[in-house]
């Protein structure tokens, strides 16, 4: 039933992505004239290029090498242009089609055609480069979101938490050992209590992280009662297990659908991500099933990856939820689809007695590119009382 499921998943993805790239090449081949050698040349490259992500992506974990590296960059940048050259073609043919009613093209456009559409494209092609370039700068330079946040408990010793949380890292090709260095010394920089990696640690395959040691820049977070992670979805769609084993002997504490107390202050409940059913076939504990593990007179923190049923971390007594995920939609205007599929698609927000955090995340997926949202490292200073 699983392999039925992977195939129906990834049929559809294909030929979606397929769909889509048809259709940007149609668009741009009609730009170029007939005969010119120039529409043999674009022909070539724009399907060599559009191919790339998924070519990568295949070889990447059967022969990884600096071949399959390119690729994969190659691919995950055109990812970001298919997105906005879609748009702009998207926007040129409801122009087009409105014309037809309601006159709105000027005259010297329709007196030249073929002119006018070699000048679009080209202004096409330099905007999507310009968008892509600003996108990859914001990208590599995270903000730091600092919250404060009370939790009224007079359970434990009452102290103030330096916590630091870093979602969506996503280790591999793209984010690579040199970016975890600049994190784990952002991090820090901040004299951290406590970290939290709530998921998406590593992208998908293992071997990039292996190659690099990426693991070893890890062991230099510098965090007295210890870094804590839970599982996200990309974990399993690599392979949550050696994930979870790669991370552990790196000094990252995994809580799969567990509870632990912190230095007799607060509890820490750490959810396995809601996509291991349709990885490895089991469901994950309910919330109701883990807070039996944890006392609800003393604070009570949750990890759970994405912030799905924020009701069920109220109705169970969960002090502070912290989530990721979402990247915001990481590409505008991606951000208007996570607002619509989550409750909360970044920052801060309270419900009831249970305050709820999510982050947009240091990493990227696909592309290296944010043009929505900034990356970013979260600081919660918290007020136990």
């Amino acid at each position: 039933m699983r392999t039925i499921s992977f195939i129906i998943f990834f049929s559809i993805a294909l030929t979606i992505y397929g769909l889509l790239n048809y259709y940007i090449y149609i668009r741009g081949l009609q730009s170029i004239p007939q005969g010119s050698t120039y529409r043999t040349y674009y022909i070539f490259i724009f399907w060599a290029v559009a191919l790339t992500f998924i070519a990568g992506r295949l070889l990447e974990p059967m022969a990884l090498s600096v071949f399959s590296d390119i690729l994969i960059w190659i691919g995950s940048l055109w990812l970001a242009a298919m997105l906005y050259f879609f748009l702009i073609v998207l926007f040129l043919d409801i122009i087009r089609l409105l014309n037809h009613w309601l006159p709105v093209v000027p005259d010297f456009i329709s007196d030249d055609y073929i002119r006018a559409k070699q000048v679009v494209a080209f202004s096409a092609v330099g905007l999507v480069a310009i968008v892509m370039i600003i996108g990859h700068i914001n990208a590599l330079h995270p903000r730091m979101t600092t919250l404060n946040v009370a939790i009224p408990k007079k359970a434990g010793a009452p102290r103030e938490l330096n916590i630091v949380a870093a979602s969506d890292i996503h280790l591999g090709t793209i984010v690579n050992r040199s970016r975890l260095e600049g994190l784990v010394q952002k991090i820090n920089d901040l004299k951290p209590d406590i970290v939290f990696l709530p998921g998406d640690i590593v992208d998908e395959d293992l071997a990039p992280v292996i190659r690099e040691n990426t693991g070893e820049a890890l062991k230099k977070i510098n965090a007295p009662l210890g870094v804590f992670a839970v599982t996200g979805n990309h974990e399993y769609i690599g392979g949550a297990e050696k994930a979870c084993s790669y991370l552990e002997n790196h000094n990252v504490t995994m809580l799969r659908d567990g509870a632990t107390k912190i230095d007799n202050s607060f509890y820490l409940v750490g959810r396995e991500d809601r996509e291991c059913r349709r990885f490895n076939g089991k469901n994950r504990k309910s919330l109701n099933e883990l807070m039996v593990l944890a006392d609800k007179d003393y604070p009570v923190i949750l990890l759970d990856h994405q912030p799905f049923d924020l009701n069920e971390a109220v109705a169970n007594g969960i002090d502070l939820q912290i989530s990721g995920h979402t990247h915001h939609g990481q590409l505008w205007p991606l951000n208007y689809i996570t607002e619509m599929v989550y409750e909360i698609s970044r920052g801060y927000r309270r419900k009831g007695d249970t305050q709820f955090l999510v982050s947009s995340g240091f990493g990227t997926w696909g592309p290296p590119i944010r043009t929505n949202s900034r990356p970013e490292i979260v600081n919660i200073r918290l007020s136990l009382r």
